[in-house]
């Protein structure tokens, strides 16, 4: 699932409001409260009610991969109740889901709630956790068998370097990656850049060697229909 949360309580909206409004304005990328296509639409509600793009403290918009049946996920709870929401089912997604979708599906969810009374206030959890004991996934996709990958640093195509910026290693990764499948498999660059979002998992290889950090994008081989030949 790509959504999975529980409510905040009204002094940790106000918290995230006052943060994600302190980031707007030093040119962070954040989209504001709004009562324009607010659901509820009633006020106050519209007008202070947070967005459901980023996830928090509470959840939300993972877009995590490995959160598939038999996984459990370990959020804190702020309210009576919890409150609990999920939807945003995939089909499937790399991960990093890099524009911004995944292959969205109808889904049924059935979860099975447990209680950790007072553990996230004990260990000072303040980010949801998740833990499994088994594949996510079958083993041929969650660990490829065979696969293409590229590499990123943060370096931009103009040739400035940037120190210890993973942002730019991941997007200079999937540039690479992009340019190979369209060289290789005849693909336009709109649809290499949905496939990377669907199929490719970017991983973080190394954080030390300053400045250059490396992301790597695997790209599994046996998603295209010659590799069975």
């Amino acid at each position: 699932m790509g959504v999975m949360g529980v409510a905040p309580s009204h002094a940790l909206r106000s918290r995230l409001v006052a943060r994600e409004d302190e980031l707007l304005r030093r040119g962070g990328a954040v989209l504001p409260p709004s009562a324009q296509g607010a659901v509820p639409a009633v006020e106050p509600i519209a007008s202070e009610a947070l967005r459901t793009i980023p996830p928090r403290e509470t959840g939300g918009n993972f877009d995590i991969k490995q959160l598939t049946a038999g996984t459990t996920l370990l959020l804190p709870v702020y309210v009576e109740g919890a409150l609990f929401s999920a939807g945003d089912s995939h089909f499937a997604q790399g991960d990093g889901e890099s524009c911004g979708t995944a292959v969205e599906m109808g889904a049924t969810l059935t979860v099975r709630f447990g209680l950790r009374k007072g553990l996230a206030a004990r260990r000072q959890i303040q980010r949801p956790q998740f833990e499994r004991h088994d594949y996510f996934a079958d083993p041929r996709f969650a660990v490829p068998r065979r696969f293409f990958a590229t590499t990123g640093m943060p370096i931009t195509r103009d040739d400035r370097n940037e120190s210890e910026n993973v942002t730019l290693a991941a997007q200079d990764a999937l540039l690479n990656m992009i340019d190979h499948l369209v060289a290789e498999h005849g693909y336009s660059r709109e649809q290499a850049y949905v496939l990377t979002s669907v199929a490719v998992d970017l991983r973080i290889s190394e954080l030390v060697d300053v400045p250059n950090v490396v992301v790597s994008a695997f790209l599994p081989l046996d998603i295209f229909e010659e590799s069975a030949e």
